[in-house]
């Protein structure tokens, strides 16, 4: 960073090639476009997809509601398809009978980490034409059946808010297969100009969703981290683990497999059904320990129950959910003591 504030040149500067060259050799994909953040990432994905009004886009309810807001930015209708009680992402199942004449893609959002269903998923879109844009925002250095997420061919799309494995402070990026789709997202991000070499020449609408050099140092620091950085997050989540398997009334996240290797993003619990979420929240809280109700359904939030009428018991997995997980104290450096007085004091609460 020293070196980028000394260069003087604070955007659209070397620094952004270095990153998106890092972090595209680090996913395994041949492109990878930064962007202001994961929500602009999104965004340009729909625009990459073809997505407009009309068309609908199958999604989940239980995820940050960015994954959703995307495909109203350009018009179209998230339709939410309820998620697999076990691993809390979109259940294949609930997305086919989720299907109109007007789908044209599904985004799948890798939640908390943990890798979705993507054979399924894809065999889906096969049979019925659509695209698939993948929200990893939550799963950097995530894998799935052997493959790193992101080097799928398809888009996919990270972020780096500072509770991210990695933070650039803000930012984001799109890893993409080719050469055109990435020269698309760069002009799109970059308020639509072109690559005639005019510097106010627009060949499209655009947007001002650029990443600065400043951030991209940081993330590109960050990035020659990442492995040592992941395994101190699996490390401390391990000890949850360990610390919460005596604990009634608390169910840990579900382990990875041969086919789902979780990136930690957050620790999140689910609470035995008829705890008092609440109230287990206040006492630690009393002990001076901060947790968060993680995460509520996007359909239930006021601005998707106003305009598209959602009530309770329309996706009764996600709703389920959405009323028993818990994020509790989570980061790659978060001491043993600490870890286990979170633990001590949970099951106090829960007792």
């Amino acid at each position: 960073m020293l070196r980028t504030l000394r260069s003087g040149q604070l955007s659209l500067g070397p620094m952004v090639d270095r990153f998106e060259a890092a972090l595209a050799e680090r996913v395994g994909s041949p492109y990878v476009a930064a962007v202001s953040s994961g929500t602009a990432g999104l965004h340009l994905c729909m625009r990459l997809a073809g997505i407009g009004p009309g068309d609908e886009v199958v999604t989940t309810p239980f995820s940050f509601v960015a994954s959703a807001n995307c495909a109203l930015y350009e018009g179209a209708t998230p339709v939410f398809a309820d998620i697999d009680p076990q691993t809390l992402n979109l259940d294949p199942a609930a997305v086919e009978a989720a299907l109109t004449p007007r789908t044209k893609a599904i985004l799948p959002v890798h939640i908390f980490g943990y890798p979705a269903e993507l054979d399924k998923l894809e065999s889906i879109a096969g049979r019925h034409g659509l695209a698939i844009v993948e929200d990893a925002c939550e799963a950097l250095g995530s894998s799935y059946r052997g493959r790193l997420i992101g080097s799928s061919g398809r888009p996919a799309v990270f972020a780096f808010y500072p509770n991210k494995q990695i933070t650039t402070g803000e930012g984001g990026a799109v890893a993409v297969s080719t050469e055109d789709e990435w020269a698309l997202l760069k002009s799109l991000s970059n308020q639509g100009r072109s690559d005639s070499g005019e510097w106010l020449t627009h060949a499209r609408l655009g947007y001002n969703y650029r990443l600065d050099d400043l951030s991209a140092a940081l993330g590109l620091a960050q990035v020659e981290r990442l492995d040592e950085i992941l395994a101190a997050r699996a490390e401390v989540a391990a000890r949850y683990g360990e610390l919460l398997a005596g604990v009634d009334g608390v169910e840990a996240p579900l382990p990875d497999d041969d086919n789902h290797v979780r990136s930690w993003f957050v620790y999140v619990v689910t609470l035995a059904r008829g705890a008092d979420r609440d109230g287990v929240m206040a006492r630690l809280a009393a002990e001076g320990i901060a947790s968060k109700p993680y995460l509520p359904s996007i359909h239930l939030q006021p601005y998707y129950r106003e305009r598209f009428g959602y009530r309770e018991g329309m996706l009764p997995v996600s709703e389920d959910t959405s009323a028993r997980t818990l994020a509790l104290p989570f980061h790659s450096r978060l001491p043993a003591a600490d870890q286990e007085r979170v633990v001590e004091a949970l099951a106090r609460a829960l007792a």
